[in-house]
């Protein structure tokens, strides 16, 4: 009884840490938001702050103090006004002046940033996909629950009316009963080749950059953009760009957690420094319905449904009792019958941001604290995340793998369920009490 009653005002003192460091906004105050990570992603986020209504930016981190100038310069001549600048994102939580947080940080980074911000009384805006891991994902949700935050995954595609069309013409049977969706990565990515260990770059923390990843020493290669990867602090590309078309075949068939998963492929052609796979097939096999992905790195056409664009074709395919339907950044179209006649083509509206939309949706929300007017919460964002880790552990052991929802491990495989964690590094580790 003393040991709940401890834990009990424990909580209730962190809540009550989270509920001070928090304003209450109303509908005409601005929203005060600082970018943790200003890399290329980064400095998007601050451009398409900048236009979002009723917001402001006041403050940016980095623990690149080069990438740091940068972006405060970005941000000043983009909104007329100066930030403040961090190095660790902790010191950053600890400014009282700041609503919400916008992290567009590398993958390893996500859950414990997220963890952090939510104790501190911060409203999150972090990127795709959602956690690095399943077991960390579930520590998200709670923390976002718990400190009554909004957690918006940066799955933009919920936010994109065209997409929102196409999803419901799905839901109300336009190509009869859905039987299968298709998610196709097919983005060129050329060799990253050999670079060797080095110094750490004067104005970098590289102990800040790995965090909870394990310590290496500096490599070109690990840092900035291609850390996608290594699997230390990345998911290859089906957790990259491929969340994205992940998300949406799962939306599309309105499925969750499936009941197996395998998926096999390689690292073909290239010789050079990098672990994650560049061809990589998946199939998630949900009874009666099924997800098959496919991840295409090196040189590689389209498909009859779904024509290359450039050097890319990313998107999805939905298989139906009546037809089919192809979904892409450009639009939609649907094919019915035996002669594939195409019924339907629609197109997305030009000249609109889709991340400006999505920042904006976050910002409402943070206003009317209801986690579920958010397009993407956190929650839908740890599932179609998963599904990635899911078919990447299927990869990495080189079986089919039953997973058990419910119990959040894989049935009768322990290498297999090891790898839904990570051993993370101190002081930088997700609390298994958030």
């Amino acid at each position: 009884m003393k040991q709940n009653r401890r834990s009990f005002l424990q909580g209730a003192a962190v809540a009550a840490v989270a509920g001070s460091a928090s304003r209450i906004l109303g509908a005409n105050d601005r929203v005060n938001v600082a970018v943790v990570g200003l890399g290329g992603r980064g400095r998007a986020h601050v451009t398409e702050w900048a236009k979002v209504p009723g917001s402001r930016i006041v403050a940016l981190c980095d623990v690149d103090q080069a990438a740091l100038e940068r972006g405060q310069a970005l941000a000043e001549k983009t909104t007329g006004e100066k930030t403040k600048g961090y190095v660790e994102m902790r010191k950053l939580f600890e400014d009282k002046d700041i609503d919400a947080v916008s992290m567009p940080l590398p993958n390893h980074w996500h859950a414990l940033a997220t963890i952090w911000a939510c104790q501190a009384g911060k409203d999150v805006y972090i990127e795709k996909p959602a956690c690095h891991n399943v077991w960390e994902g579930k520590k998200m949700v709670e923390a976002a629950r718990k400190y009554n935050r909004m957690v918006q995954i940066g799955s933009q595609s919920r936010t994109v009316p065209i997409v929102i069309r196409a999803m419901q013409l799905l839901k109300e049977g336009v190509i009869g009963k859905v039987y299968l969706a298709k998610g196709l990565c097919y983005k060129r990515r050329p060799s990253i080749g050999h670079k060797p260990d080095g110094p750490v770059p004067p104005g970098v923390n590289w102990d800040l950059f790995l965090g909870p990843a394990p310590m290496r020493p500096f490599n070109e290669n690990r840092f900035k953009y291609n850390w996608h990867w290594f699997w230390d602090t990345g998911n290859g590309d089906i957790g990259n760009q491929g969340v994205h078309e992940m998300d949406i075949a799962r939306w599309g068939l309105g499925v969750a957690y499936p009941k197996s998963v395998v998926s096999f492929g390689g690292k073909y052609v290239y010789d050079d420094d990098q672990e994650t796979p560049n061809t990589q097939y998946a199939s998630f096999d949900y009874g009666g319905m099924q997800i098959d992905f496919e991840v295409r790195g090196i040189f590689t056409d389209g498909t009859q449904a779904m024509p290359r664009q450039g050097r890319n074709t990313v998107g999805d395919l939905f298989y139906g009792a009546d037809g089919y339907m192809s979904v892409d950044g450009s639009g939609f179209q649907v094919y019915k019958g035996e002669k594939h006649e195409k019924v339907m083509d629609e197109k997305a509206e030009r000249g609109v941001s889709s991340t400006m939309a999505h920042m904006d949706n976050f910002a409402k929300a943070i206003r009317s604290r209801n986690y579920k007017d958010l397009t993407a919460d956190v929650e839908l964002g740890v599932i179609s995340a998963d599904l990635c880790h899911l078919a990447n552990i299927a990869y990495r052991v080189g079986r089919k793998l039953t997973f058990n929802a419910q119990a959040g491990q894989f049935v009768n495989d322990a290498a297999a369920s090891k790898l839904l964690t990570r051993d993370y590094r101190k002081p930088y580790v997700v609390p298994d009490k958030v």
